[in-house]
């Protein structure tokens, strides 16, 4: 009788083993919604172009511009997308609105997106500084010229991100809770100009990672965005001129949905140190976009 070894047994290779592997699925969709986006981004524009309404056909750009640089980091969209819409429409409030409601969009977009590594804990005594925040945030950019509001805050962006680039933190703040409601409370006092930019100053120099960071500011952010809305609305209603029509708010979302899209993936491509860097360089570039 012959006997057979395991090793003796040769296992002929499958056929099509020296064929190349099929693309990732993950990356086929991520061509496919790029594309999409492009092409529907570039009919809308030339809808509004072939209306006449140039000034919203560039304000459309503006939005993916700035949804696309913030969505990187998780923050400033109200600030860089602020420091253009104040100088392409002609109504501030209806321009605060446009911004909150985008904002509102690519911050549900991004903490969806990033769910598991929200840091609850963190989160109450934020939000809390932020609901006492809003209302006189609100008030100030109803009562006081826009400009002024925006190059005082513009300043204090600059200041922060230069202070960051120079001082890179090593070891977290051991404060007390107090100091995130105030910190809360000034990013609640900003949130319709600046989203909230301070709490995110402020998980900065505590020193935590990049997933932390966004894991407590963008809810906060996400948080604010709709209390703003409402105050505004409520605010605006006894002395304030009509705002544009509301279905035309509706043509800055594609584009803010989509920049918010393509950033988030550059986000999951950084480093911690290049993370830094970017979140640094972009407080100082929308703190000067908001004082010209």
């Amino acid at each position: 009788m012959t006997r057979f070894s395991a090793a003796s047994l040769v296992i002929p290779p499958k056929f099509g083993t020296d064929t190349p592997a099929l693309p990732d699925v993950r990356q086929l969709v991520s061509v496919v919604v790029a594309a999409a986006g492009v092409v529907f981004i570039a009919l809308e524009v030339a809808l509004l172009s072939a209306h006449g309404d140039q000034s919203t056909m560039v304000a459309v750009i503006a939005v993916l511009i700035a949804s696309a640089v913030s969505s990187v980091t998780g923050f400033a969209f109200s600030a860089l997308c602020g420091a253009m819409l104040f100088h392409l429409l002609d109504n501030p409030i209806y321009t605060v609105e446009v911004i909150v409601v985008c904002n509102i969009a690519t911050k549900l977009m991004n903490v969806a997106t990033l769910w598991r590594s929200i840091h609850w804990p963190s989160l109450p005594a934020f939000l809390a500084g932020g609901l006492l925040g809003v209302p006189v945030g609100v008030y100030l950019i109803l009562h006081l010229q826009t400009s002024t509001y925006q190059v005082g805050i513009g300043c204090v962006l600059v200041a922060c991100g230069a202070y960051l680039f120079l001082h890179r933190p090593t070891i977290s703040l051991r404060l007390g809770l107090m100091s995130d409601v105030c910190v809360g409370l000034f990013g609640g006092l900003t949130a319709a100009l600046a989203g909230g930019v301070f709490v995110t100053i402020w998980c900065a120099m505590k020193g935590w990672d990049k997933t932390r960071q966004r894991g407590v500011y963008q809810p906060f952010i996400l948080a604010m965005q709709p209390v703003t809305l409402v105050v505004i609305l409520l605010m605006r209603q006894t002395s304030f001129e009509p705002t544009p029509s509301d279905w035309l708010t509706l043509a800055f979302l594609p584009p803010a949905l989509f920049g918010a899209w393509f950033g988030l993936h550059v986000f999951q491509r950084l480093s911690e140190r290049q993370f830094e860097y970017a979140a640094n360089a972009l407080l100082i570039v929308s703190g000067i976009g908001l004082m010209l």
